[in-house]
């Protein structure tokens, strides 16, 4: 008996333990969250919240694009706040009383104890004219929080911009250890790299009065972690290829590519029209940003990698090149220029080759190339054969990295449109009679000449170029090229190969270098012969049932070593050999040589004030 006393008592003991350390550690949890007052000395505990600085963004030859700046928010634990005379507030930092209730009102919804922003994007003066006066309004302090600071006035589209966070953010999971007022990237490469360029947050805990005075740090700074930097990023971008390209594309609409075929590389990257990143930073930046996107002109709007163009006659070379795998043609093989397949925009020598049908852009020779691809009398119908023949056209398009998204370190990218036979059955499909209307090649011609149903974007048309520029093969475009000390991420140093063989693509590039600088060639205006450097290229003029045509131009190179890819859309333009060509031809002298030749400055006029819509007369 005594044995089993003493183990009750034993027994007893140990609960008594266990419950004294879950109270202690219940106390202390309550004084880490701020919520339990030191009545001996009436001190509180406050937990402030270290935001790390974020990673820099510098170009490729590592000048400084994106900058850190100290801006402060004035911060509000509802809890705090006692008897708040809200007009000499409001008097104080300059605000409507009616801004004031609503962001205290949002802030009590947040949380009674955590802080939240009630002013935000103060400078250094700001605070030093408010701070001593803070002392009279318990509840509020100052938050000193990184910023965005630019260095540049372009890459806006790329750079994209970070913002406050929102209230509908913050309730979601993968946002769940982000505090009220805290910067979080919203597009663009801010947006896609957040997670490295935040950074990870520290915390320290502070002893102040009733006042707000600080009166030390908590058992010594014990419990504080210390914040960790983000890491920086360094982009594939040229910096002055990329403001020479907004330069080009002031006043007009439309994008410019350019990628290094090596390494999918993105060197250049215009939105035309484009906008000062610093626009939407600091003091104003909503009111900026409501303005952009009320803009008639779609400032905001990603030209490279939302807007779906047709690529009209630049797509001729994916026709050919499949053509070419299928075996259904040779690079010798003759069609004759018969306007009754298709119409024929200019008279030229006869396409007794592919050379001369890619130089002259022949539209009745491309016709027939992409019927031969697709008829190959696999059933015994046409309908069944034009099904199945563009079945695996299909696939083999895509191959391009065209119909999908190619995996570009932005999350904004469209997919374009290479059309299946399932799309041609929905469009196809009488709905008064409620039947299927049968199809042919005969219906779906457009798709040999880049026209129709057929959508690219301006990335997709760059990468393109860069693939034939590789001979069959391309990296998937990205703008990062080392993270840190480290290089870009593993996705974007994979090769990606072609349903095309190798060995084909060679029989394209002989025509796309006598479109540039061949005899009467459709992309003379972009040739730099004169300099020593080859190229290869392709002009397209874009039908656009809404007005002028679209015009584009797509190139790399030197032909046998390619340096650079590039893809030139500019709306509403017409011929692309008198506009998108020379604005090609100007960014790929700057990339290569450095600079543009003075003699050349009348190009740089056509392409920036000239009037497209009028015949080019010799200049």
């Amino acid at each position: 008996m005594q044995y089993l006393e003493g183990r009750k008592y034993v027994v007893q003991g140990i609960f008594l333990v266990v419950a004294l350390i879950f109270l202690t550690r219940l106390f202390f949890m309550q004084v880490l969250d701020g919520t339990y007052k030191l009545a001996a000395d009436k001190n509180t505990l406050q937990r402030l919240v270290q935001t790390p600085y974020r990673g820099l963004i510098y170009d490729r030859k590592n000048l400084p694009l994106v900058q850190n700046t100290p801006v402060y928010d004035l911060m509000v634990v509802p809890r705090e706040v006692k008897q708040l005379d809200s007009a000499k507030f409001c008097e104080l930092l300059q605000i409507p009383i009616e801004d004031l209730r609503a962001r205290m009102l949002a802030a009590k919804k947040y949380s009674r104890n955590k802080p939240s922003p009630v002013v935000q994007n103060l400078t250094t003066q700001d605070l030093a004219a408010i701070q001593d006066k803070l002392m009279d309004f318990p509840g509020f302090r100052p938050q000193t929080r990184m910023a965005r600071a630019y260095n540049t006035h372009n890459l806006a589209h790329a750079l994209g911009y970070v913002g406050a966070i929102t209230p509908a953010f913050l309730e979601k999971p993968k946002y769940a250890k982000y505090q009220p007022g805290e910067n979080i990237g919203i597009s663009g490469l801010e947006a896609y790299y957040e997670s490295t360029l935040m950074g990870r947050r520290g915390v320290q805990f502070k002893m102040v009065n009733v006042r707000g005075i600080e009166k030390g740090k908590f058992r010594d700074g014990e419990f504080d972690t210390l914040s960790v930097a983000g890491q920086d990023l360094h982009l594939t971008i040229d910096s002055e290829l990329q403001a020479y390209g907004e330069k080009l594309l002031a006043g007009r609409r439309g994008s410019i590519v350019a990628i290094e075929p090596k390494t999918g590389e993105i060197l250049a990257f215009v939105s035309a029209p484009h906008f000062d990143p610093a626009l939407l930073t600091g003091k104003g930046a909503g009111n900026r940003y409501m303005d952009l996107l009320n803009n008639p002109n779609l400032p905001l709007f990603d030209r490279p990698l939302q807007a779906s163009y047709s690529p009209g006659s630049v797509f001729k070379l994916v026709n050919e090149l499949v053509a070419l795998q299928l075996g259904v043609v040779t690079p010798n093989t003759p069609f004759e220029c018969n306007q009754k397949l298709v119409h024929c925009t200019h008279r030229h020598e006869y396409p007794r080759n592919v050379d001369i049908a890619i130089k002259q852009s022949c539209n009745p020779y491309f016709y027939q190339v992409m019927r031969a691809a697709i008829l190959r009398g696999q059933a015994p119908n046409k309908y069944d054969d034009s099904r199945i023949g563009l079945a695996q056209w299909q696939k083999m398009v895509k191959s391009f990295g065209l119909g999908e998204k190619l995996g570009v370190d932005m999350s904004q990218e469209k997919r374009g449109l290479i059309p299946s036979p399932e799309f041609y059955d929905k469009k196809f499909f009488d709905k008064k009679r409620n039947r299927q209307q049968r199809w042919s090649y005969r219906n779906v011609y457009s798709l040999s000449i880049g026209q129709g149903e057929v959508q690219v974007t301006g990335i997709q048309m760059a990468n393109i170029l860069a693939t034939i520029a590789n001979r069959g093969w391309y990296y998937t475009p990205h703008f990062v090229r080392g993270i840190g000390n480290g290089g870009p991420l593993p996705q974007f140093q994979q090769k990606h190969f072609t349903a095309v063989d190798t060995t084909l693509f060679k029989y394209v590039i002989p025509g796309m270098q006598m479109v540039v600088d061949g005899n009467g060639g459709t992309g003379e205006l972009a040739s730099l012969a004169q300099f020593g450097i080859t190229m290869a290229g392709k002009t397209g003029t874009v039908q656009n049932p809404h007005g002028f045509d679209h015009a584009t131009f797509a190139a790399f190179a030197p032909v046998n070593d390619p340096k650079i890819a590039i893809a030139v859309f500019i709306e509403n333009s017409g011929f692309g050999g008198t506009s998108a060509a020379p604005a090609a031809g100007l960014m790929i002298e700057k990339y290569l040589r450095g600079h543009v030749a003075g003699y050349r400055k009348r190009w740089e006029d056509w392409v920036m004030y000239g009037d497209f819509t009028r015949k080019l007369h010799s200049m």
